[in-house]
């Protein structure tokens, strides 16, 4: 099957415009053109959809670029795959992806470690939120993903195994300068007057949850798109935020993590998909387990990124 037309699409839902993925792809744009609307003869259904900002998938072309992606990346791993017996690497790479601050610290240790004990092996790591990385294991375009329970949680699917590693406490990150910087345990209802930033929404309703359990309520008055960001706008005085414990590791030398009294936790877990999976997924899990020690009897409640 010839997929160039299907890669052509992807990348203009991807990138929202005929002209960037154009240019992307090496092609004129009256080419990439053509390839969608011989798709979408083929189909017999719009695509896409032109808008002042470029285009966007219609109903119909979203369920194709769903299906399309999976396609895709099974071929790519088929490519991959004939490519190294060809050459003589019989080993698959494994693509591992986690949460921003599981990828700043834990996950690139368990991999050392995997790596040590292992044969060689070619591996990536791509970052992202919980419910991404999900969605990412199931196209199959990720051998394991190491996720969390934040909000909104973690769905329920049968086409991937889901395994505990232990469960994580999050903190409160603070300017260098703040008067509780280095003080020991801080309850939240000390930092309700404060200016608050948040890089998600998972974040923010874990932020939430915990001040109304202590029956105050917190100001996000700041967004960041990521956590780099949100750790700037701390460093430089804007804002405090909450993090998880295991992104402390990483943190910035201007910015100062202190423990919250009776802090929220969040579930650490792999998934990797049911179907083929990766032969060194379960050496990683193993890995990462040492990182938490032994799991507790039970979860506790759950937060986010």
């Amino acid at each position: 099957m010839e997929l160039t037309a299907w890669r052509t699409f992807v990348t203009v839902c991807r990138l929202g415009s005929l002209s960037a993925a154009a240019a992307e792809l090496g092609y004129t744009q009256s080419a990439v053109s053509r390839q969608i609307a011989g798709l979408e003869r083929q189909f017999g259904v719009p695509l896409v959809r032109r808008h002042a900002r470029g285009v966007r998938p219609t109903p119909a072309g979203e369920v194709f670029r769903h299906h399309a992606l999976v396609v895709l990346n099974e071929a790519e791993r088929a490519l991959r795959a004939v490519r190294e017996v060809r050459d003589g690497a019989l080993g698959r790479p494994l693509a591992v992806g986690a949460t921003p601050s599981l990828a700043a610290g834990v996950v690139p240790a368990a991999i050392g470690r995997l790596l040590d004990r292992a044969a060689p092996l070619r591996w990536s790591l791509l970052p992202g939120l919980s419910g991404q990385l999900h969605d990412r294991v199931t196209a199959g375009a990720l051998d394991v993903a190491v996720v969390t329970d934040a909000p909104p949680g973690l769905p329920d699917d049968p086409r991937v195994e889901r395994r505990f590693l232990g469960m994580d406490e999050m903190v409160v990150v603070l300017p260098a300068g703040h008067p509780r910087a280095g003080r020991g345990p801080v309850h939240i209802r000390e930092l309700a007057d404060q200016t608050w930033v948040e890089d998600n929404d998972g974040s923010a309703a874990l932020l939430h949850q915990h001040a109304a359990r202590a029956g105050v309520t917190v100001r996000i008055d700041l967004t960041a798109a990521d956590l780099p960001g949100k750790t700037a706008l701390v460093a430089t005085g804007h804002a405090v935020a909450l993090t998880p414990k295991v992104l402390t590791c990483a943190l910035r030398t201007d910015v100062t993590a202190v423990a919250l009294v009776d802090p929220p936790t969040r579930g650490i877990y792999t998934i990797t998909p049911r179907r083929d999976p990766h032969p060194s997924a379960g050496l990683l899990f193993d890995q990462l387990a040492t990182a938490f020690g032994p799991p507790p009897s039970r979860p506790r409640r759950a937060p986010a990124d």
